[in-house]
This record gives C-alpha cells, sequence and structure tokens, in this order.
C-alpha cells in the first residue's frame, strides 16, 4: 500500500489543482466544516496524505505510512509523522479530535485503526470522517475500476455508511451528526459551486460522519 502512493504521490497532489479536482474537494472539505468548524489546532489527521484537508482546517499534526506523501504535506506546514495507522506514534489522551478524510477504505486493519484512534484521544474528543459510500454511484465506480487493476482502487475496501456507522460504534465512538455532498454522477459535468446536505443522502459521492468518544480509553 505505501509504495503505491509513494509512487503517485505528485501524480495524487496535482489533481487537486485541476478544475474537477478543486471543486470535489471544496465540497468535500466544506462537508467536513458544516458537521464540525474547529478549532483543529488540537487534532491530529490520520492518513494525511499530501496534507490537503489538513492545511485546509488548519490542523497542524499529521500521520501517514508514505515518505513521499509525508514529504508534500510537510511542505504544507504539516508536522509529519512516517507511521501506520494501526501504530499511532503518540501517548495516550494527546489530542482533541481525529480526522480520516478518505482514509478508512485504505488501512489494513480498520477496527485496529478505530480503537488507536481512541486511545489518542482525550475525554470528549472527536472523530470527523470523510468516506465514499459503497453504495454510491463513486463508490461502485471505484470498485469497478478495481476489479480491472487500478493500482490505488485495487487496494481499497469501500464500505456503506451503515457499516462505517456500525464500525465505529463498536470500537467506542457515538455519532453525532452526518452530512453528504458530490451529488453528481462519476461521468457528468463537475459542479463549481458544492452543495451540501444534513444527513446521509443515498446517492451522495461523499458523506461526512462526527462522532464522540463515548467513554475513556482504558
Amino acid at each position: 500500500m505505501c509504495q503505491v502512493f509513494d509512487s503517485i504521490a505528485d501524480q495524487y497532489d496535482r489533481w487537486y489543482d485541476t478544475p474537477e479536482g478543486e471543486a470535489i474537494f471544496r465540497g468535500e472539505r466544506d462537508c467536513l466544516l458544516s458537521l464540525c468548524d474547529g478549532p483543529f489546532d488540537g487534532w491530529v489527521d490520520v492518513g494525511v496524505g499530501t496534507g490537503r484537508f489538513a492545511h485546509a482546517l488548519g490542523i497542524p499534526t499529521g500521520v501517514d505510512p508514505s515518505p513521499n506523501m509525508l514529504a508534500l504535506a510537510a511542505a504544507r506546514g504539516i508536522v509529519s509523522h512516517e507511521a501506520k495507522a494501526e501504530a499511532l506514534p503518540f501517548a495516550p489522551k494527546s489530542f482533541d479530535g481525529v480526522l480520516m478524510a478518505l482514509t478508512l477504505c485504505f488501512v489494513a486493519d480498520a477496527p485496529q485503526v478505530l480503537c488507536e484512534c481512541r486511545r489518542v484521544l482525550r475525554a470528549g474528543g472527536q472523530l470527523l470522517l470523510g468516506f465514499v459510500p459503497a453504495d454510491s454511484p463513486w463508490g461502485l465506480s471505484y470498485q469497478e475500476k478495481a476489479a480491472q487493476g487500478h493500482s490505488m482502487y485495487s487496494q481499497a475496501h469501500f464500505r456503506t455508511a451503515t457499516e462505517v456507522l456500525e464500525l465505529a460504534q463498536s470500537c467506542g465512538f457515538s455519532p453525532t451528526d452526518s452530512a453528504s455532498t458530490l451529488f453528481r454522477q462519476p461521468n457528468e459535468q463537475f459542479e463549481p459551486e458544492p452543495r451540501i446536505e444534513r444527513g446521509i443522502v443515498p446517492g451522495a459521492g461523499f458523506a461526512g460522519l462526527l462522532f464522540t468518544l463515548n467513554q475513556l480509553p482504558e
């Protein structure tokens, strides 16, 4: 997995500067901000990648296993730590919040990752997840690309919103809010102005879920 993202780090990051990439990112960013508008100075971005989301939200710290991705995140001013999400390099109760944007589908052990997020959160800490629902047109399109051998999507495990909710709840988190965006089909012209709707909207290509830690880590 790390080698895949290392090999495409520059290409992956440049896509966000295309008109379509900018429009999609703006919608995803605004969707997340509609659930939690910060401040994010006590947060960590797990799966920070090239630092686009962390930089946009003002999250100062990021973790990722890809050195090439982290180099781009560091250039954006993110304090970057090379590590897998299954073993976060932080002491218990280190953060007020954890962001995972488009990350959960790429980890090897999702329950362990969420337990690690729980471990590093302080009492009342928040977990903000952004993901592509498996049963959305975008999720289905990515899964089709995975079946055709796409280097990145073939490494992913997409989940429905219900599956993500159940997974997070099983790891000690309580859902508090949700929102959706990206309502066009993958082959349709991109929307210059993002539309955000509250709740998990069927068919939306991006969903945000906000959780609160419902008990202290042991």
